[in-house]
């Protein structure tokens, strides 16, 4: 399989490495910093699915210098501020056989993309497991809650060829399964992320001393409350019947699996980039406005972590 990584951070680094490991023709697409140090040292992944290393076949600062259309499939993994821009950017180099996963946090990367990426070509990748970044093309895979999950939100793309994709994934050492309710996996995951995400940066401790402490406990109950408000105001289904349901998932399950990661939104603040609040807690704030649902808890994170971003002044474009 010919593949082309979009963006060499957390993610997009397992991705590479554990592809390439397996055989595969990976490229890579990021800031030229990025760039050079991969050139230099190659993509390492570190953590609880062992130690790997390997030098990438093609990297790449533009999308302008690819001359191949004839990748098998272009994995995203930038940040959600970036979509829009970057699928503009790499919408020319979807030949007729290549496919496009959205490996990504948040609300509106599909509708983002497919502005610019048809969506008999575009993949809802839900990705559960957490890594983080040690270093320039160097990722630590910290914790996995579940399967990423691949899936075309509507149907248009076959589940055979779906799961070839989930089949390479996996024999790379990526747990993946395929599912016709993406969507409702990766309302799953923005609940997940919204919750834990934003008050992990705020505070500064990882998700497991979040689900310990009362008062932050209580906000995540209330930032979850408010999500299912405004999805039972949308009509989105849901793999949980309300909030009370996920909630007992939510500590039971979710949390213990995934205690001893700090949120990536943490990461972001302490390298002084931009964090993802708009997609996340801010997504719901501006849904709870179009469908009339109140969000203050919700908009206080996000104002709260906007503060906290404001501290630092220099953001990555890519």
């Amino acid at each position: 399989m010919k593949v082309l990584v979009v963006g060499l951070g957390a993610l997009g680094t397992v991705f590479s490495c554990l592809l390439k490991e397996q055989g595969h023709q990976v490229a890579g697409l990021d800031q030229e910093t990025v760039v050079n140090s991969v050139k230099n040292f190659g993509v390492r992944v570190t953590g609880i699915w062992g130690e790997h290393a390997v030098y990438l076949d093609n990297l790449y600062t533009d999308a302008e210098q690819i001359v191949d259309r004839d990748f098998d499939l272009i994995i995203m993994t930038v940040k959600a501020f970036n979509t829009a821009q970057v699928s503009a950017q790499v919408c020319r180099l979807m030949g007729p056989h290549t496919y496009m996963i959205l490996a990504q946090n948040g609300y509106g990367n599909y509708q983002a993309a497919a502005e610019n990426i048809p969506e008999d070509k575009l993949i809802l990748g839900r990705v559960i497991f957490g890594a983080e970044t040690l270093e320039m093309g160097t990722s630590k895979v910290t914790v996995i809650a579940d399967d990423v999950i691949l899936g075309s939100p509507r149907k248009l793309i076959d589940n055979q060829l779906l799961s070839e994709f989930a089949r390479f994934f996996t024999e790379a050492g990526i747990p993946t399964r395929v599912s016709d309710q993406v969507m409702q996996y990766m309302w799953g995951k923005i609940i997940y992320n919204s919750a834990l995400n934003s008050l992990g940066a705020i505070l500064e401790v990882n998700y497991g001393q979040l689900a310990e402490m009362e008062y932050s406990r209580t906000l995540m109950d209330c930032i979850i409350r408010e999500i299912f408000a405004v999805m039972a105001a949308m009509q989105e289904p849901t793999l949980w019947p309300n909030a009370d349901s996920y909630l007992q998932d939510f500590y039971g399950k979710m949390v213990p699996t995934t205690a001893a990661h700090h949120a990536s939104m943490l990461q972001d603040i302490q390298r002084g980039r931009r964090t993802e609040i708009e997609a996340l807690n801010g997504a719901i704030v501006e849904l709870g406005k179009r469908f009339g649902v109140p969000t203050p808890v919700n908009e206080v994170i996000t104002q709260l972590v906007k503060a906290k971003e404001t501290l630092n002044s220099s953001f990555s474009i890519l």
